[in-house]
């Protein structure tokens, strides 16, 4: 060992931690692609102060919370296991004065309450069949642990949880982690991750989606958390879009060709396929409420949307199409995980960074990619969200893997981008944007990332400067975490207290 190196080890021993009872945990050992390595469940929460620089200095004009959502099982699975089944736990570090502290919490949804007092598992996962949960589930599903694992956000000073299968939305005191209970807004079938909020008049909108006519909706919750909106977006059969967009007049909600197969599920089988011939289409709906105007484009599926915003008589929206939604099994996968895995892995169903333009004059669509990388995961500055915008930053992955290996900063005016790859061995978390304290400039600011380091087996938190594009501040963490899914960055002047 360097001299440097245990001067690290050193400084992370003697970091302040203060570790909590544990949980009731019944995970065994297991050798899955998605319980190991990067994706190695983490079981402690902890509280831990005046986090160790390892590079750099934490800058004094950074200042809020970064909240990453991750899945973390602490039971066996009952069947075949897939990483969006695990179990939300948060993981937030918090910035002011120079300063850094850490904390991590499971977020104490109904399921995971239940599954604590039984000591086992007690619902089946996104890759199971019929009959494997020995409870009633939640979500458009309908057989699923609502986990609040996929996403969060920050609206009215608290952190909402939300579950890509339209679950209850938990909210949580985003400096403690404390889990409050179900949003009361929340309607019956439930809340879709994604939910989305317009920093510049403190609204929520969010959509759901179900097996019922008229199988998707759409909301808007307003700054004082009283929702004001709840229509009816309907689709010719139950669909599975997993994100929306906003501008400054309209919502933009989608039916793509990408959804469960009719016939299987007529038997209570989850088998999501391309339905070949049927292309995609997009709901332009009034902000406040409204007739949806639909407009039609290529078929492809899209996980993730970046921006949009009006020009003129077109909407336009950025995100992320998929050139390959429905990839071959990966044939490099351990044996029996090469569908998953496959599934996962965005170097199969390869997804581009792409603008779609919508002409509410001509009713007309036209799009293009803006990048012919493998790209997705993107992130910009919230306070430019639903408005015309420059800046673009998306993650890289390892090949095979749901594993962020680098980021990519897009000028979408000049056509300019900067990268940042990571050692080998080392993988980040979603980064969002932290505008600097008394920021002027669109890009005048932060991105804020988890690190895992399989070659140390630690974590760390790395601090990009947003503008120059490299890397100026990394604090270790108090234990290595599990990858994860997505995260977001509150300013101090979007937490109560």
């Amino acid at each position: 060992m360097t001299v440097a190196e245990m001067k690290v080890a050193q400084n992370v021993a003697e970091m302040k931690v203060e570790r909590l009872p544990p949980v009731r945990v019944s995970l065994s050992p297991t050798n899955h692609p998605y319980m190991t390595g990067p994706w190695t469940p983490l079981r402690e929460e902890v509280n831990a102060w005046d986090l160790p620089v390892l590079e750099g200095a934490i800058p004094t004009d950074l200042d809020g919370v970064y909240l990453r959502n991750t899945e973390n099982p602490v039971h066996d699975p009952l069947g075949r296991y897939h990483p969006f089944d695990g179990d939300g736990m948060i993981c937030q570090i918090e910035f002011k004065g120079g300063e850094a502290s850490y904390r991590n919490r499971f977020v104490r949804t109904r399921c995971f309450e239940a599954e604590q007092e039984a000591g086992e598992g007690l619902w089946g996962g996104l890759m199971d069949g019929p009959g494997t949960s020995k409870r009633p589930g939640f979500g458009a599903h309908g057989a699923l642990k609502d986990s609040a694992s996929t996403d969060i956000v920050v609206h009215n000073g608290e952190a909402l949880a939300t579950f890509y299968q339209c679950g209850e939305a938990y909210r949580l005191d985003p400096l403690t982690l404390e889990t409050l209970g179900v949003a009361t807004w929340a309607p019956l079938d439930g809340v879709s991750a994604h939910p989305k909020v317009d920093e510049a008049t403190g609204e929520l909108l969010f959509f759901n989606y179900s097996k019922s006519a008229p199988y998707m909706h759409y909301g808007v919750v307003d700054a004082s958390g009283k929702r004001t909106v709840y229509q009816a977006v309907p689709t010719p059969g139950p669909r599975l879009p997993h994100d929306m967009a906003f501008s400054s007049k309209y919502a933009i909600l989608n039916d793509l060709p990408v959804f469960w197969d009719q016939e299987l599920m007529a038997r209570n089988i989850h088998a999501v396929r391309l339905h070949k011939g049927v292309p995609s289409r997009f709901a332009i709906v009034p902000r406040h409420g409204g007739e949806p105007r639909w407009f039609e484009a290529e078929p492809t599926y899209v996980l993730h949307w970046l921006n949009a915003y009006e020009d003129g008589d077109e909407v336009v929206l950025d995100g992320y199409f998929q050139e390959n939604p429905t990839p071959r099994p990966l044939e490099s996968a351990p044996d029996g995980h090469g569908h998953l895995m496959a599934y996962l892995d965005e170097h199969s169903f390869l997804p581009k960074l792409h603008r779609w333009r919508f002409n509410l004059k001509t009713g007309q669509t036209t799009e293009k990619h803006l990048d012919d990388r493998i790209l997705e995961f993107g992130m910009f500055n919230q306070k430019y969200a639903g408005r015309p915008y420059r800046y673009a930053y998306s993650t890289t992955t390892r090949p095979g893997w749901f594993l962020f290996n680098g980021f990519v900063k897009h000028d979408l005016e000049t056509g300019e981008s900067w990268s940042i790859t990571l050692p080998d061995g080392v993988y980040a978390s979603e980064a969002p944007f932290a505008p600097r304290v008394g920021a002027t400039d669109e890009d005048d600011g932060y991105l804020v990332t988890f690190l895992i380091d399989e070659t140390k087996g630690r974590s760390e938190c790395a601090i990009i400067d947003a503008k120059r594009f490299e890397i100026v501040c990394r604090l270790a963490l108090p234990h290595k975490l599990s990858s994860g899914t997505h995260s977001v960055w509150a300013g101090r002047e979007m937490l109560k207290g």
